[in-house]
């Protein structure tokens, strides 16, 4: 087996949430003269421009049930890798957690990957250790250590599309299924920055007892260095893309006839959403707001089979196809050149980047709220599950750039919380105003802490070799 060299194996999940922040970690550990490997799964596709060393591995499932035999071939697969040269380390995100012992066995010390925040991870931790399971309607309880604000409620625990058949995150009280998949990693490494969750990195660093390195968010080169007020053309960036009912060209066109800060954006990702009951209560929200917005709709929306609902409900609108899901036939026609109704792939990072866009209604995934916070846009937090439930809670309670989409009582979503949500944010100066000082810090391109967290943990892991 050849010695340890120059080079750092990155492992990711599935998922283009995992995929992405991998290809720019790879970006940037090349950065700083190592020789990376991306390892992924064989049914993960990856953009043309990819320049790095790839190892591809069988297709595999993730999840806390018991190893399966995709895991297994997976597991073999990156075994006869190993065989052929050792690296440095291994950077693995914890979803791949099986992957763990495997690089153990060869003596390659592991650093366990989270592609989501350190506020959502504090909150997992925190409810855990708070033991928050039990928590009723109307109570609150703080987690000792986090900042004010940041206490637990009954809502973190079953936010009302969770309810509803959406979804829902690990549940406070019970350990967070990533606690022993970081066991025996040397440290944590975060898609995140200090200027983000400085508090929340400290937090886990005293409560886990390991480094923890913050080297994001790990989004496109393209990102940071495109200057505020440039557009940011996604096809350039983000291959390959999915089909879709409109052109980068023809979105911008239509941004560009609307008023600078009057556009809400309304999408909830590749694989969430609201419910087949919630759509059409959005869908006549939309309709009845004045405000001009782009929305952005999967197909399959409100399936089970994509967003693992209990099962749809016939609504009387008759508008869910088995095979394609929700859409909103006639919104259209109703809101005229109000509303651009876009359905499959769309150009988000042009979005977030363009000067009409006001608003961003969000499921919160950690990506989607990275980019938008760069790019100065508030949002209205609609999360569905998992790290969206804190991420939504970091973006309204701590860095106060956002609305709830829906009140501390709401049973489900409802046209009347949307459309009131909507309201408030489109018509709050002060929150564009909080929003636009955060997207400053950014100003100068990629996380100037993260920038020095990377060259820490490169002095870590070389003095470790050593």
């Amino acid at each position: 087996m050849a010695q340890p060299g120059n080079e750092i194996f990155v492992v990711t999940s599935l998922g283009s949430g995992h995929l992405f922040p991998c290809i720019e970690l790879c970006n940037l550990l090349s950065s700083r003269n190592y020789q990376t490997t991306l390892v992924l799964p064989s049914n993960l596709l990856l953009p043309s421009s990819f320049r790095h060393r790839t190892a591809s591995i069988a297709a595999f499932d993730v999840g806390p049930h018991s190893p399966t035999q995709a895991q297994h071939q997976a597991g073999l697969d990156l075994l006869a890798h190993l065989e052929a040269h050792r690296p440095l380390c291994a950077v693995v995100d914890f979803q791949v957690g099986w992957a763990k012992p495997i690089f153990l066995k060869f003596d390659v010390p592991v650093v366990s990957l989270f592609t989501f925040g350190a506020c959502a991870a504090s909150m997992e931790w925190g409810a855990w250790k708070a033991a928050a399971g039990d928590l009723n309607s109307g109570e609150v309880r703080p987690i000792p250590g986090l900042p004010e604000g940041m206490c637990l409620t009954h809502r973190d625990l079953k936010p009302p599309s969770a309810a509803s058949g959406g979804g829902g995150g690990p549940k406070p009280g019970h350990r967070p299924p990533w606690v022993p998949a970081i066991e025996g990693s040397i440290g944590l490494m975060f898609n995140t920055c200090e200027e983000l969750e400085g508090p929340y990195l400290e937090y886990l660093c005293r409560q886990i007892g390991l480094p923890v390195w913050a080297v994001g968010p790990l989004l496109p080169e393209q990102y940071w260095e495109s200057p505020s007020g440039s557009l940011i053309r996604d096809g350039a960036v983000r291959e390959p893309k999915r089909e879709s009912n409109y052109t980068e060209v023809e979105v911008i066109q239509w941004l560009d006839s609307k008023p600078r800060g009057s556009v809400l954006y309304v999408s909830f990702g590749s694989e969430t959403g609201p419910t087949i009951e919630e759509y059409p209560e959005l869908a006549s929200a939309l309709e009845d707001s004045t405000h001009p917005f782009i929305w952005v709709i999967q197909p399959g929306s409100g399936l089970p089979k994509l967003f693992g609902s209990r099962g749809p409900r016939q609504p009387s609108s008759g508008m869910l196809s088995l095979e394609d899901g929700y859409f909103p036939h006639d919104l259209a026609s109703k809101v005229g050149d109000r509303g651009l109704i876009i359905r499959g792939w769309a150009p988000q990072l042009l979005i977030l980047s363009h000067p009409s866009t006001g608003g961003f209604l969000s499921h919160c995934g950690w990506n989607s709220t990275v980019e938008a916070i760069g790019r100065g846009v508030p949002i209205l937090a609609w999360p569905m599950r998992g790290d969206q439930i804190y991420n939504a809670k970091l973006v309204v309670n701590h860095l106060k750039i956002g609305y709830m989409a829906f009140g501390e009582d709401s049973s489900d979503m409802a046209k009347k919380d949307i459309l009131e949500g909507v309201e408030r944010l489109m018509s709050d100066r002060e929150i564009r105003k909080r929003a636009e000082v955060i997207r400053v810090e950014f100003e100068c391109g990629f996380s100037a802490s993260s920038r020095a967290t990377l060259d820490a943990f490169r002095d870590f892991v070389n003095q470790k070799e050593a």
